[in-house]
């Protein structure tokens, strides 16, 4: 059997003058279809730049391929409240990467790269895009729950929790491939450019989807704040990333994110207006973020010890 292609979903018709209400219409479809199928899908004529996304790509390489001591300049202080700047995962850690992290352009907690030249601008212009993009998803989103107009916009209102990766994982071994272990993500919505050696795969009814990479292509996948409000009506996608064998694979995520005082559990529409049971207990999102911190920071030693939304799901 052939294996199943991750949906792609062309969005110009929310960038284009005029009203295309059936180009709009069928984005919409395809999208709800894909989240309540998938939790995941691939987006083009999105917004980002080719361009852009091509030098930000070769900008990373150049700056990964730094001995460690330089890239370790733009690492934080120890006593920094977030873990902003170059890092790398510890030896003990499963998952076998190394990345660059930034919060908002304006954030006071950035610690950015100096070289290669142009690499701050081209981040800074990558976060902004992806922002952006953020926001016309939420949007499609909404409509696609049938909430109302805004909903989600006025409920995530504060920009200022998104932050972004650049990762670089090295290449497989004989025997071990593991990149990023499986997992959801724990933010509103995560978009991804991979480069073209792939990597990335989904989970769907017990089976490993490959991610394929497609030139001006960007991934998106729901996270578990969406499957919660929801009451699992749209799905937070299994993921993982497998790292391929004979050189470094390289990617950007953005994960457009929720302000952590806010209070997260399923809506109204999705289970009492409609005589179903809530899925899962409320919680605010500063505390699901510390236990999933927790996971890093003190690895599991069985895999039902991993916290993940599960942990408030009602049985």
């Amino acid at each position: 059997m052939p294996t199943p292609a991750i949906p792609t979903v062309d969005l110009s018709p929310f960038f284009t003058a005029g009203d295309d209400e059936s180009g709009r219409k069928k984005c919409k479809d395809m999208i709800a279809e894909a989240c309540s199928d998938y939790g995941f899908f691939q987006i083009v004529n999105h917004g980002v730049p080719l361009d852009l996304m091509n030098q930000a790509m070769e900008l990373s390489k150049t700056f990964f391929n730094y001995k460690d001591e330089l890239k370790r300049e733009c690492s934080s202080s120890p006593d920094s409240p977030l873990p902003a700047g170059y890092n790398k995962q510890p030896d003990h850690s499963p998952d076998k990467n190394e990345y660059l992290l930034m919060f908002p352009p304006e954030s006071p907690f950035n610690v950015l790269p100096t070289n290669p030249p142009d690499f701050r601008k081209i981040l800074e212009e990558m976060f902004k895009y992806f922002v952006k993009t953020g926001e016309i998803l939420e949007a499609i989103i909404n409509e696609c729950l049938g909430l109302p107009p805004n909903f989600l916009k006025e409920y995530n209102n504060d920009r200022s929790w998104d932050f972004m990766v650049t990762l670089r994982y090295p290449p497989a071994t004989e025997t071990e491939n593991n990149g990023i272990t499986e997992h959801e993500d724990g933010n509103l919505i995560t978009i991804v450019l991979q480069e073209d050696i792939g990597g990335l795969e989904v989970c769907k009814d017990g089976e490993w989807i490959p991610v394929i990479p497609s030139k001006g292509t960007l991934v998106v996948n729901l996270s578990d704040v969406i499957q919660v409000l929801s009451n699992k009506k749209f799905k937070s996608a299994t993921h993982r990333v497998v790292r391929p064998k004979g050189g470094h694979r390289h990617s950007y995520v953005f994960f457009y994110n929720l302000q952590g005082d806010k209070w997260v559990e399923p809506l109204p529409n999705f289970c009492s207006a409609i005589g179903v049971r809530p899925k899962y207990k409320g919680f605010y999102y500063k505390d699901y973020q510390a236990l999933r911190m927790r996971n890093k920071t003190h690895p599991p030693s069985t895999p039902e010890e991993i916290i993940r939304i599960g942990h408030y799901e009602i049985l």
